[in-house]
């Protein structure tokens, strides 16, 4: 996994040795053209996996340890992100997303997050996770009707786990309870119970919301 690991963070470069090296030996005779072929192969597959994929597996360990410094560098080194592929696009910028989230520059995140959603992911529940997130930022701008079409569309495709979709189901009972909507209100505080969430955060809110949801009438 280490030698993997490496050889997508030098990848480009070890490329350009060796298509270098290449065309080293067939200029100077050393060899032929068919016997410096797979040099050639490799390094010119190298290349196009650098621009077509690019480094954003290297991101997957410092995002897990928040280590949100190295997760910039490494798409920082991302040069042209229109020549990735699609999935490795919508990613890309779903990370850039979240990073734009945690430095709470929420006009650049829904810009980001807009971007990944509208080129689609091959994994639905990261698509999920993607509306969950605008969801959160229209409600934040109290825009109500945007932020139940995104959370409803979250929920259709699907949440990477059950703390996201207690989130999803609390933040639609705070729609409802706005909008003096009881029944359906308690529904989606039934179903956000339903899930029950392990995260101290989300189970704190459903304790905050059950201390009024009963009162409704």
């Amino acid at each position: 996994m280490k030698f993997y690991i490496l050889v997508i963070r030098y990848r480009f470069w070890l490329s350009i040795t060796g298509l270098a090296i290449a065309i080293l030996l067939n200029v100077t005779g050393s060899a032929g053209f068919w016997p410096s072929f797979p040099l050639y192969f490799v390094s010119v597959i190298g290349l196009v996996s650098h621009f077509l994929i690019g480094p954003l597996r290297l991101a997957q360990g410092p995002m897990e340890e928040g280590n949100l410094e190295e997760v910039e560098k490494i798409l920082a080194s991302v040069w042209y992100p229109k020549l990735l592929i699609k999935p490795v696009r919508s990613g890309y910028y779903t990370i850039k997303g979240q990073l734009a989230m945690s430095n709470k520059d929420f006009d650049t995140a829904e810009k980001y997050l807009k971007e990944s959603s509208s080129l689609g992911s091959a994994i639905p529940q990261a698509e999920g996770s993607n509306k969950l997130q605008l969801g959160m930022m229209a409600m934040q701008r109290n825009d109500l009707k945007g932020a139940e079409g995104y959370i409803r569309a979250a929920l259709r495709l699907g949440l990477v786990d059950k703390d996201s979709e207690a989130v999803a189901y609390i933040t639609l009972c705070q729609i409802f309870m706005s909008k003096r909507q009881i029944k359906a209100s308690k529904d989606f505080f039934r179903k956000a119970k339903e899930c029950k969430p392990k995260s101290k955060q989300v189970i704190d809110q459903i304790k905050e919301i059950e201390k009024y949801i009963g009162r409704m009438q």
